[in-house]
C-alpha cells in the first residue's frame, strides 16, 4: 500500500479563472494586437465567421485574454469598428460652423475617406457586415448616432436638426453602397468630383434651408 503524498495537502488548489498563458501574454501591446487581430478577422471573415477564438489565435493570444480586455464579441466588434471608422468620425471637426459650403464640404470629405486605399477596405468591411448581421447593424448605428450624428445635429440652426442630418448621411451612404459595394455603373465608375458637384446643392439643402 502506498504512503500518503504529504505535500499534496501543502499544494494550494488551482485557481479558477483566466489560463496562466493568458496571464503571461498580459504584457505590453497585447490589447493593441487583439485589436489588430479583430479588425482583419472582422474585414476578412464578416460578422457572423469571426469568433473570439480565431482573434486571439491571430494575435497570439487565449481567448480569456480578449474577453478581459473586451468582453464579449459584439464588444470586440465594438472596438474594432470604432478604430476602422475613426476617419469619418472627424466630420463633426469638418463642419463645424456650418457656412454657404457645409454641403460640399460634407461630400467631400465623406468620399475623401472612401476613397483612401486605407481606409477604404475597412468600411467596406464594417458595411458588408452591418447588411448581413443585425448585431453588427445596431453596434454600428449606435456608433454613427452617438459619435457623429448628434454632434453633427448641434451644429445645425434649422428645425429637425437630426432629421435632416439622417436624410444627408443617408444620401451619402446610398451612394457608397451603389459605388464601393455593389459597384453599380455609372457611380461606380464617375469622377468624385463630378458626384461631389450634382450632391453637394442637396445636401446644403438638407443642411441650412429653414
Amino acid at each position: 500500500m502506498s504512503e500518503p503524498d504529504d505535500g499534496a495537502a501543502e499544494r494550494p488548489a488551482r485557481r479558477r479563472g483566466r489560463p496562466a498563458r493568458a496571464a503571461a501574454e498580459a504584457g505590453p501591446g497585447a490589447r493593441d494586437r487583439i485589436l489588430a487581430a479583430a479588425r482583419t478577422q472582422f474585414a476578412e471573415r464578416g460578422y457572423d465567421k469571426a469568433s473570439v477564438r480565431a482573434i486571439a489565435k491571430a494575435a497570439g493570444v487565449d481567448a480569456a485574454l480578449v474577453h478581459h480586455y473586451f468582453g464579449t464579441k459584439e464588444q470586440v466588434f465594438a472596438a474594432a469598428i470604432e478604430l476602422s471608422f475613426a476617419p469619418a468620425l472627424t466630420m463633426p471637426d469638418a463642419l463645424a460652423g456650418g457656412g454657404a459650403e457645409v454641403g460640399e464640404r460634407m461630400a467631400r470629405f465623406m468620399f475623401g475617406v472612401w476613397e483612401n486605399p486605407v481606409s477604404r477596405p475597412p468600411l467596406l468591411a464594417i458595411m458588408r457586415s452591418a447588411l448581413t448581421n443585425d448585431t453588427a447593424a445596431a453596434v454600428l448605428r449606435g456608433l454613427i448616432e452617438r459619435r457623429m450624428l448628434q454632434r453633427l445635429a448641434g451644429e445645425l440652426s434649422v428645425p429637425d436638426p437630426e432629421f435632416r442630418v439622417q436624410l444627408a448621411a443617408s444620401h451619402l451612404i446610398g451612394i457608397a453602397l451603389l459605388r464601393y459595394v455593389i459597384k453599380m455603373d455609372p457611380v461606380a465608375s464617375a469622377d468624385t468630383e463630378e458626384i461631389i458637384a450634382m450632391v453637394a446643392p442637396t445636401l446644403q439643402r438638407y443642411l441650412t434651408v429653414p
